[in-house]
C-alpha cells in the first residue's frame, strides 16, 4: 500500500486494512495544530522571555541530558531549569504552565483526524498517542482535551512521550511502545506528518506506516512566504504568537481537491483575507449597533465590493448586505454643490485629461467641445480653462446638476435599502483612500437622517477627512508606510474582487444605474468568476476544519494572516498566480474607458537593465512587483524592504562598481577624447550616460580598449532633465540612436565581437528639436574583458551600421 496520506483522506484510512486493531497517530501537526506557522512561533506568547531565550535553553538541556544521561529526550521543566537555573520551584512551575497555556490557547483538534479517531472508535479499533516531545503523558492529554476537547481526549486509550523513555521515534521510541503494548506490529497503524520519524523510525519494527502530508511543496512554500512577510509587517510583541496562519488547517483539507489554478488563488490567498475582513466587519457592526442604536445597514460598494459581498452571504450572518453602485464619478458628481466643492475637485484633477474633467462637471457635450476647442494650444490653457469653468452661469450650471444627480443617488440608495432616522449605512468597500465616502459622506447623512461609517479592508487616507472611517489594516495597527506600501499594488485585489460590469456614471430617475460599456475582456471576467468561486468556498467550509476545546478571539490572527496573505501576494507572487493573473487589465472607474495592464514583465526586464530598480518610479503598471517575477528573489525583497520601511535610498546607494568607458566625442570639425563613468545597474548591465549638448555632438564609444565581446541592450536619447527626473518613465521622451561599427561585428541581437583595442560604436546625433540639452545613454553588459593591447591601429573598412540595437 501507499505510505503517505494526505489529509482530507484521513477519516478512511483504515479502509481496506482489516488486520489493523489499533490506531497509533502522532500528536503536533496531526491531531492537534497550531495556529502559527512553525512552533517556535508559539514561544513569542510566553510571559517575560524572548522566544530565542526558549530555544536555546531546550539547546542547553538536550546537550546536558547527552552528556548526564545518555538519552537526547528531555522534559519540559529541565527546559526551564536550564532557561532560569537560579530560580526556585515556583518559578519554574510557573513557566511550565505558562508554556502549557499558550499551546492550549493556540492549538486546536484538525478534524479529519478527529472523524478517523471516531471511526476507529466506531470500529472497536484502539487510538493510542505516540509522541516526541517534552511533555509527559499527563501533561499532554491536558493539554488534548483543552485544546481539542474533553470528547476528544476521551478517544484516546494510551498516551507514549518520548520524554518519558528517553529517545525518540527516530531513536528507537517504538520499541519501547510495543513492549508495553504487547500487540503483534502488523496489527498496529502509525499515522503522523514527520516522514523521518513515522515512518522511517516506526516501520522497521514492522508497523503500518502513513505518512501525513500535510501540504505540497507548494503549499509550503507560499506560507513559509506568508510567514516571512509577516515577520517584516508585524513586530513582535509579548505575549503575542509570530507567523499567525489561522487558515492552515482549511489549505490542508481542501487544497489536493483544487485543480483550477484560478480557484485555488481564491481559496488559499483571497479566501483567508475576506473571512478576516468578514469577521471584522461582524464585529464592527456589532460595536456600532452598541454604540449608536437602530439598525446597521450594510451597504457594499459596488463594483470592487461584489466579493466581499458574496463572502457576507456565505457566511450565515443574519444581517442582509445591500449592494449599492456609488462610483468614484457619481459620488464626485453628487458632491459638486458648491463654488468650494468645484474649486476643490478643480485642485485635484486640473492636470489630468481636460475632456474628461468636463464629463465630470456634467458640462454637455457640445458645450464642452466647443469650450475645449477655444482654448489656447500650450500656454495658458489651464488658467483659461479655469476662467470659463468660474463664470457664474457655468458654476451655477454644475451646481445645478450636481444637486439633481445627488437626488437620482438617493433613490438608489432608497432602492436598495429604506433607512429609518438614527439608524446607520455601513459602507463596505475595500479602500484604500475612502474617496467615494469623502464626496457622499454629508449627503447620505442630511438626506437621510443617519449617520455614515466606512468600513474598508484596506486604509490609508491622504488627509484627514473627520468621516467616520476604519479599516481592517489600518493605522491603528500599521505605520504608513506599511499602509502605502500595500496601497501601490491594490489594484490586483480590486480586479479580484470587482463586479463583471461597466463603471457607474448616472442613474434614472427611479434610481435604476446606468452604466458605461465594461471594457475589461471576456476572459478575464471568467477567471475573475473562478477565484471569487474558491473564496466563496474557503468562506463555506474553513470553520468546520478547526475543532477547539474552549472558544477564543481569532479576530487578531486572521487580521494579522490576511495581511502577511495580502501582501505576500502583492510583493512575492507565485509563477502560477501570475499565470492566472497574466492578462488581467485594470479599470480606472473615473467614468472613462482607460484600462490598464496590471503587470508587464518585458518593460520591468528592459527598465531593470536600462536604469536598474528605479525604473519602477513613475511607472504606469498597477501591480509592479509582478513585473519583477524571474528577476530574482533579492530584488523582490530589496523592493518589498523599501516600500515597506520608506528607506531613503538614492540611485548612487546602489553602485559598489563603476567602468570608465572611453570615448570619442566630434562636433564635426574637431574631435576629442575623453571617459564618461558607467554605472551598474541589474544583471550585469551598465549604464553609460552621454551629454551631447544641443545634438551637436557625434560619440565613438571605444568598447574595443576594454572588451572582446560586450552585450549593448540598448544606445536611446533624451532630455538631461528626463534622464534626472526622480519620475521615471522609460520610453517617454525617448529616441532610438542610430549607431554604426568600427572594427566591431555582430555575433547575435545585441551580442558584439571586438575584433581589437581600436574597435568602436560611432553614435550620430539626433535632429535637433529644441534648446534643451541632450543626453546619450548607452546600456551595455561585459561578457568578454581585453587582456592585450596592440602597438599600432590596423587599417579598417567601412562602417557598418549595427541593427537591434535601441
Amino acid at each position: 500500500m501507499t505510505d503517505f496520506i494526505l489529509p482530507h483522506a484521513l477519516p478512511t484510512a483504515l479502509d481496506g486494512r482489516d488486520t489493523v486493531a489499533l490506531l497509533s497517530l502522532d500528536c503536533f501537526d496531526t491531531l492537534l495544530w497550531r495556529d502559527c506557522h512553525a512552533p517556535r512561533d508559539l514561544f513569542d506568547a510566553l510571559p517575560e522571555i524572548t522566544a530565542l531565550q526558549r530555544q536555546w535553553a531546550e539547546t542547553r538541556a538536550r546537550t546536558a541530558a547527552l552528556m548526564q544521561h545518555r538519552r537526547n529526550e528531555v522534559t519540559i521543566g529541565e527546559i526551564y531549569r536550564q532557561l532560569f537555573p537560579n530560580a526556585g520551584r515556583a518559578v519554574i512551575e510557573a513557566a511550565v504552565r505558562h508554556e502549557i497555556d499558550a499551546e492550549a490557547r493556540h492549538c486546536f483538534g484538525f478534524q479529519p483526524t478527529v472523524a478517523l479517531m471516531r471511526e476507529a472508535k466506531r470500529r472497536g479499533i484502539g487510538v493510542i498517542i505516540v509522541s516526541d516531545t517534552y511533555l509527559d503523558a499527563e501533561q499532554l492529554r491536558t493539554l488534548i482535551a483543552r485544546a481539542a476537547g474533553d470528547d476528544v481526549a476521551a478517544l484516546i486509550d494510551r498516551i507514549f512521550c518520548s520524554s518519558r523513555y528517553g529517545r525518540s521515534k527516530a531513536e528507537g521510541l517504538y520499541e519501547d511502545v510495543l513492549k508495553a503494548l504487547k500487540r503483534a506490529p502488523g496489527t498496529i497503524l502509525h499515522i503522523g506528518d514527520n516522514k523521518a520519524a513515522d515512518v522511517g523510525g516506526v516501520a522497521p519494527f514492522g508497523v503500518q506506516t502513513l505518512h501525513l502530508q500535510q501540504f505540497a511543496a507548494g503549499t509550503e512554500q507560499r506560507l513559509r512566504m506568508e510567514s516571512a512577510v509577516g515577520a517584516m509587517l508585524h513586530p513582535r510583541l509579548p505575549g503575542v504568537i509570530g507567523g499567525q496562519q489561522p487558515h492552515r488547517a482549511a489549505l490542508a483539507a481542501a487544497e489536493p481537491l483544487i485543480t483550477d489554478d484560478a480557484e485555488a488563488l481564491g481559496f488559499s490567498v483571497l479566501g483567508p483575507v475576506l473571512h478576516g475582513f468578514e469577521r471584522w466587519l461582524q464585529q464592527e457592526a456589532a460595536t456600532l449597533q452598541a454604540e449608536r442604536g437602530g439598525t446597521v445597514h450594510w451597504l457594499f460598494m459596488l463594483r470592487d465590493g461584489l466579493l466581499p459581498m458574496r463572502v457576507h452571504q456565505t457566511s450565515g450572518h443574519a444581517a442582509i448586505g445591500h449592494p449599492v453602485e456609488i462610483s468614484r464619478f457619481t459620488a464626485t458628481a453628487a458632491s459638486l454643490t458648491s463654488d468650494a466643492a468645484v474649486d476643490r475637485y478643480l485642485q485635484f484633477e486640473l492636470g489630468t485629461d481636460l475632456e474628461a474633467v468636463t464629463r465630470q462637471l456634467m458640462l454637455p457635450a457640445p458645450e464642452a467641445k466647443q469650450l475645449l476647442r477655444g482654448l489656447p494650444k500650450e500656454n495658458g490653457r489651464l488658467a483659461a480653462f479655469l476662467r470659463e469653468i468660474r463664470k457664474p452661469l457655468r458654476m451655477k450650471q454644475i451646481q445645478k446638476s450636481a444637486k439633481a444627480f445627488g437626488d437620482r443617488l438617493e433613490a438608489h440608495v432608497r432602492a436598495m435599502v429604506d433607512p429609518q432616522p438614527g439608524d446607520t449605512l455601513m459602507l463596505v468597500d475595500l479602500g484604500y483612500n475612502g474617496s467615494v465616502q469623502n464626496q457622499i459622506d454629508t449627503l447620505l447623512a442630511k438626506r437621510f437622517d443617519v449617520h455614515v461609517a466606512g468600513r474598508y479592508l484596506l486604509l490609508r487616507e491622504q488627509f484627514r477627512s473627520g468621516f467616520d472611517k476604519k479599516g481592517l489594516i489600518d493605522e491603528s495597527g500599521y505605520d504608513a508606510h506599511t499602509l502605502e506600501a500595500m496601497a501601490l499594488n491594490v489594484a490586483v485585489l480590486e480586479q479580484i474582487c470587482t463586479a463583471a460590469q461597466g463603471s457607474t456614471v448616472d442613474y434614472q430617475a427611479d434610481g435604476t444605474p446606468i452604466r458605461k460599456g465594461n471594457s475589461i475582456k471576456g476572459r478575464q471576467s471568467e477567471t475573475r468568476e473562478r477565484i471569487q468561486s474558491g473564496v466563496v468556498r474557503f468562506e463555506r467550509e474553513q470553520a468546520a476544519m478547526r475543532l477547539r476545546g474552549a472558544p477564543i478571539d481569532e479576530l487578531s490572527l486572521w487580521r494579522n494572516a490576511a495581511t502577511a496573505t495580502l501582501a505576500r501576494l502583492m510583493y512575492l507572487p507565485l509563477p502560477h498566480e501570475l499565470a492566472v493573473l497574466n492578462a488581467f487589465e485594470h479599470d480606472i472607474n473615473l467614468g472613462v474607458d482607460d484600462t490598464v495592464a496590471l503587470f508587464d514583465p518585458e518593460i520591468a526586464r528592459r527598465g531593470l537593465r536600462r536604469r536598474g530598480l528605479f525604473y519602477m518610479k513613475g511607472s504606469e503598471r498597477m501591480y509592479l512587483p509582478a513585473e519583477l517575477h524571474g528577476e530574482g528573489m533579492p530584488i523582490r525583497l530589496s523592493l518589498l524592504t523599501q516600500k515597506r520601511f520608506g528607506l531613503p535610498f538614492k540611485y548612487a546607494d546602489f553602485v559598489d562598481s563603476t567602468i570608465s568607458l572611453p570615448l570619442i566625442v566630434a562636433d564635426g570639425t574637431t574631435a576629442s577624447t575623453g571617459t564618461v563613468t558607467a554605472t551598474p545597474t541589474h544583471d550585469g548591465y551598465y549604464l553609460a550616460p552621454i551629454p551631447i549638448g544641443d545634438c551637436r555632438f557625434s560619440v565613438g564609444v571605444q568598447f574595443g580598449q576594454l572588451f572582446d565581446w560586450v552585450q549593448v541592450e540598448s544606445a536611446v536619447f533624451m532630455p538631461v532633465e528626463r534622464f534626472l527626473s526622480e519620475t521615471q518613465r522609460p520610453g517617454e521622451e525617448e529616441q532610438d540612436a542610430a549607431p554604426s561599427l568600427e572594427g566591431m561585428v555582430q555575433a547575435a541581437p545585441h551580442l558584439f565581437h571586438c575584433e581589437n583595442e581600436f574597435a568602436f560604436m560611432m553614435v550620430p546625433p539626433p535632429p535637433r528639436a529644441d534648446d534643451r540639452p541632450m543626453m546619450l545613454a548607452i546600456t551595455f553588459r561585459p561578457i568578454a574583458r581585453r587582456e592585450t593591447q596592440a602597438a599600432e591601429a590596423p587599417q579598417h573598412a567601412a562602417p557598418v551600421h549595427a541593427p537591434g540595437v535601441r
